[in-house]
C-alpha cells in the first residue's frame, strides 16, 4: 500500500473506530465558516454536550497525509464520544486540502481556525483559556505546529481574526511528523507520495515543530507505536527530548507492537490517554 493510501485509511480508521452516540445527546453546528480561500469556505463543525458542556474546548485536525475530508456531522459524531462524554465541546477543523494546497498554506488555514474560535468563544460557551488541540498523523503534525508557534496575534490587522492570539492550552498529538526536512527533497519517498509536501525546502525549518519547541510550549502529550514504519516512533522521541530541555511539561506514551493507526485495544488505550490529559490540563 502506498504512503498516501495507508495515511487515508488511517483517516477514516480513525472516524470509525468509536463507539456510536446518539447524535440526540449533542448539539451540533455544521459547516461554520472561519475563512475564504480561492473562493472556497473553510469550515469547522462544532459538537457541544446538550446538558453538561463544561466551558473546554477541543479542536481536532481533520487531517490524514494532510487530506481534509468532510463527514456527515450526525456520523463524526461517533469519533468524539469520550470527549463529548465528558463534557468537552470539539471542533472538527478542516483545512485545504491536500493535493491542491501545500504545507504553508495548510498551516495557515488552521492557524486562522484557532484565532477564530476565541473570537467567537461565548457563542460557543467555551473558554478562549481552555483550548486544547489534537490530531493524529498529519493532524498530529498541524497539532504540534499550533503548540510550538502559537502567538498573540497581530492588533494592527485590518482582519479582527487575526487580532486573536492563536495560542492553545495544550496538545495531544498521535504519530506525528515533527522534522519535515528529510522529506520535502524531490529524492525523498515521502516527497513523491505526498503533494502538499511539495513546497519550497527553504521553509521546511518553518513547519518542523521539532525546531520550535520553547519554555513557553503548552503541555504536551504524544502517543506512538514503536513498530510504526511510516512516521518511525523516533519523530516523538526527538521533540520529547526538545520539550524536556526547554523544561516543557511533556510525556509519550509507547504502544508496544502498534503500527501506524491503532486498532482495537491500542486504540481504546490511546483515547483514554486523550481524554484523561484533557481532563488535568483544561481543567477549570
Amino acid at each position: 500500500m502506498s504512503r498516501t493510501k495507508c495515511l487515508v485509511c488511517f483517516c477514516i480508521l480513525f472516524t470509525l473506530t468509536v463507539p456510536a452516540r446518539s447524535a440526540d445527546d449533542v448539539k451540533i453546528v455544521p459547516d461554520v465558516v472561519y475563512g475564504h480561500k480561492h473562493g472556497l469556505a473553510l469550515t469547522f463543525d462544532v459538537f457541544t454536550p446538550k446538558d453538561d458542556a463544561n466551558g473546554a474546548g477541543v479542536l481536532f485536525m481533520v487531517s490524514g497525509g494532510w487530506y481534509s475530508r468532510w463527514v456527515p456531522p450526525a456520523q463524526a459524531v461517533n469519533r468524539f464520544k469520550p470527549l463529548l462524554e465528558q463534557s468537552f465541546t470539539v471542533f472538527s477543523v478542516r483545512h485545504g486540502s491536500s493535493p491542491k494546497f501545500k504545507i504553508p498554506e495548510v498551516v495557515a488555514d488552521v492557524r486562522r481556525s484557532v484565532r477564530f474560535i476565541p473570537l467567537n468563544a461565548e457563542k460557543y460557551g467555551v473558554d478562549p483559556n481552555r483550548l486544547g488541540v489534537y490530531g493524529g498523523s498529519a493532524g498530529g503534525h498541524l497539532s504540534l505546529v499550533l503548540g510550538t508557534t502559537g502567538d498573540d496575534g497581530n492588533p494592527q490587522a485590518k482582519d479582527p481574526v487575526l487580532r486573536v492570539s492563536n495560542r492553545v492550552a495544550t496538545v495531544v498529538a498521535y504519530f506525528p511528523p515533527t522534522d519535515l526536512r528529510p522529506w520535502v527533497t524531490p529524492e525523498s519517498s515521502y516527497y513523491k507520495n505526498f503533494p502538499t509536501l511539495q513546497f519550497d525546502a527553504k521553509l521546511a525549518d518553518d513547519f518542523s515543530p521539532l525546531l520550535h519547541t520553547s519554555k513557553d510550549d503548552p503541555p504536551t502529550l504524544l502517543i506512538h507505536g514503536d513498530k510504526d514504519k511510516l512516521v518511525p516512533i523516533d519523530h516523538s522521541e526527538n521533540i520529547l527530548a526538545a520539550f524536556k530541555k526547554n523544561g516543557v511539561t511533556a510525556e509519550l506514551v509507547v504502544i508496544e507492537g502498534a503500527a501506524h493507526g491503532f486498532r482495537g485495544e491500542d486504540g481504546k488505550l490511546a483515547s483514554d490517554k486523550l481524554v484523561k490529559w484533557f481532563e488535568k490540563h483544561l481543567a477549570e
